[in-house]
């Protein structure tokens, strides 16, 4: 039983690391929410603006109550243009919207994340001190710099002055015991990093599909009007390959910022990673090598 109680305190100490250093939104769904909201208001009363088009009469709404009367609206600006895309519009704005809104906030969030200065000059500060043996300095760099790499730090330099202190484990146990702690840290403040980062990932797909849905349904109206009897009419035509290149447009668009968003952050992450590897690997040595 005594061997155990040096490892009582780890979990208490888990329960209470300071996984919230990273602030984001935690609920995409009210994200989500808030945009299509945004989008459809966007769509009606700024695309779908009377302006935008010339036919006398016109209102937005008659895209809804008067479909005739809407398909003989011809826009004169791109804004107009893409009005005419049709219903899927608002549902790609949402989706770009979204991609636009989660960004800023893992900027925000992996700016918090990060700390108050260099991650580079952090580790290299932390390292002399360990050079040094100098916990306590170490543990006053974390309380300056804040951030995920300083949190994991200081709970492992935690550890670290209890395994000095005591004398019951083995060198060997002690090793370990502050490995695990690096370990468990770190798997606190991961989640917090990569948080609304797969909903990013899912839009890279989602905005492509949901751009060739519109796309399929723009040109199945094309192909109606070259199906009617007589001559093609031009404005039905027009208006499906209206709706069809918008709607392609859109998709190509939020696929794409979405992908750089994703591979953008994933990186800054790593790098992150990478820097609590590298200053959780030189705690252990430091204790290996001191003991």
């Amino acid at each position: 039983m005594e061997t155990q109680k040096p490892n009582a305190p780890q979990h208490k100490a888990a329960a209470v690391k300071p996984g919230s250093n990273v602030r984001g939104i935690k609920n995409a769904f009210l994200v989500i929410i808030a945009c299509f909201i945004v989008a459809v208001v966007l769509f009606l009363f700024v695309f779908g603006n009377p302006s935008h088009f010339d036919a006398e009469g016109y209102t937005g709404a008659s895209m809804w109550f008067a479909p005739e009367e809407f398909a003989k609206a011809h826009p004169l600006d791109l804004i107009g243009t893409v009005f005419k895309g049709g219903i899927i519009v608002p549902v790609l704005q949402t989706l770009f919207l979204t991609v636009i809104v989660l960004s800023v906030e893992r900027a925000i969030a992996l700016k918090s994340a990060k700390g108050t200065g260099s991650i580079a000059k952090f580790v290299a500060e932390i390292k002399k001190c360990l050079a040094a043996n100098d916990i306590k300095a170490a543990q006053e760099l974390c309380k300056k710099q804040k951030g995920s790499v300083a949190a994991v730090v200081s709970a492992a330099l935690t550890r670290y002055a209890e395994m000095d202190a005591n004398t019951t484990l083995t060198k060997e146990q002690k090793i370990t015991t502050i490995q695990k702690e690096v370990e468990e840290a770190t798997a606190i403040e991961m989640p917090s990093l990569q948080q609304n980062l797969p909903i990013v990932a899912t839009l890279t797909t989602l905005g492509t599909l949901v751009g060739l849905l519109g796309t399929v349904l723009g040109m199945i109206k094309s192909f109606q009007a070259l199906s009617a009897s007589g001559a093609p009419d031009s404005t039905e035509l027009s208006t499906g390959i209206s709706e069809a290149l918008v709607n392609t447009a859109f998709g190509i668009a939020t696929g794409a910022f979405a992908v750089i968003s994703y591979n953008f952050y994933t990186n800054k992450i790593d790098n992150l990673t990478y820097a609590i590897d590298e200053v959780g690997f030189s705690i252990v040595q430091s204790f290996a090598a001191t003991h």
